[in-house]
């Protein structure tokens, strides 16, 4: 019974073939399981890879699609493929347990804030380092609801996940 079940699941899925041998049946097969398994390894590892996060999650994202591409595309072998995948979501998730626990290796992983403004003056040397400019700093400020008035800004930080955070002046708060 079993090598009947696992005979239909090889030819609907066409596992023993590579490519450019796979039809549009197993294509469209293998999107559907490589879906919802991934799916599930990623409500089982951490969904927050896949918003805009630190280098650590972006990475994982990236590194992770290509891995399960493949078992659909059929340029690797479908289970030692979706295998990787497991296996990356499993890295991603104690990496950022880790980094939980400890600051050094978080800031390793994950980078560290750069003080971008403050009490109103501009860092110029954290701005050319993090490839801000003075407009994209202003754009910032404008998003947080701020004035674009630099000096009216206590401190403003590029956070790790690459957004920039504002704090204003204690007088300028609107």
């Amino acid at each position: 019974m079993i090598e009947t079940i696992w005979s239909y699941v090889n030819s609907a899925l066409g596992l023993d073939l590579k490519g450019d041998d796979l039809g549009i049946r197993h294509m469209m097969l293998r999107s559907m399981v490589v879906f919802v398994v991934a799916i599930v390894m990623i409500r089982i590892g951490d969904k927050r890879f896949m918003g805009r996060n630190t280098a650590l999650d972006v990475m994982l994202g990236f590194v992770f699609g290509s891995v399960i591409s493949r078992a659909i595309t059929g340029n690797s072998p479908f289970f030692p493929a979706l295998a990787a995948g497991v296996v990356l979501v499993f890295m991603h998730w104690l990496l950022s347990f880790l980094a939980f626990y400890s600051d050094r290796f978080g800031t390793m992983v994950k980078g560290e804030r750069r003080l971008l403004v403050e009490e109103g003056k501009v860092n110029d040397e954290e701005m050319k380092n993090a490839h801000i400019s003075r407009n994209d700093l202003e754009q910032a400020i404008r998003l947080c609801g701020h004035k674009s008035d630099i000096g009216e800004i206590k401190t403003s930080y590029l956070e790790r996940n690459g957004d920039i955070s504002v704090i204003p002046r204690k007088d300028t708060e609107s």
